[in-house]
């Protein structure tokens, strides 16, 4: 990775493309996924947006994301429940979260652990963004360790 001198006793990574993370989101609601979308970018991920499950679906078929967003209310059935299982079965395993509600809760579903619920309100949009690096985070940890358990 590229080392930029900010002043003789500072030295600053230069992220790379590659190095951000990709984040796909699902939502039937165009303002929430908008709105969506420019929180993530502004935060530096890399964000693609699909309003359907089976638009999710081609995007996992050609792409690796880190994260899957979805809140596919309008859809028949459980559409964002078998969006997250089916991104769950990806080789790479990306981290899932149900977006519910319309923005009011995020509840995540990490490889066979207990969901919790985290709200989201106007007021902690920064709530949001931890969230999604802990979700991230959680999931090169885990990715890290299936790693050193294939080499050991």
């Amino acid at each position: 990775m590229p080392v930029t001198q900010v002043d003789s006793r500072v030295s600053v990574r230069k992220l790379s493309p590659s190095s951000v993370a990709r984040v796909l989101l699902a939502d039937d609601d165009l303002a929430s996924r908008l709105t969506l979308k420019t929180i993530l970018s502004t935060a530096g991920y890399e964000v693609d947006c699909v309003a359907t499950s089976s638009e999710a679906i081609g995007r996992l078929e050609t792409g690796e994301y880190q994260l899957v967003l979805a809140d596919l209310q309008a859809s028949p059935g459980e559409a964002a429940g078998q969006l997250l299982s089916y991104a769950r079965q990806k080789d790479y395993r990306p981290a899932t979260a149900r977006i519910v509600s319309q923005m009011s809760e995020i509840t995540p579903g990490l490889e066979g652990e207990d969901e919790s619920v985290v709200s989201i309100a106007d007021d902690n949009i920064s709530d949001l963004l931890e969230l999604v690096a802990d979700l991230i985070s959680h999931r090169a940890d885990r990715r890290m360790l299936r790693a050193m358990r294939q080499v050991s």
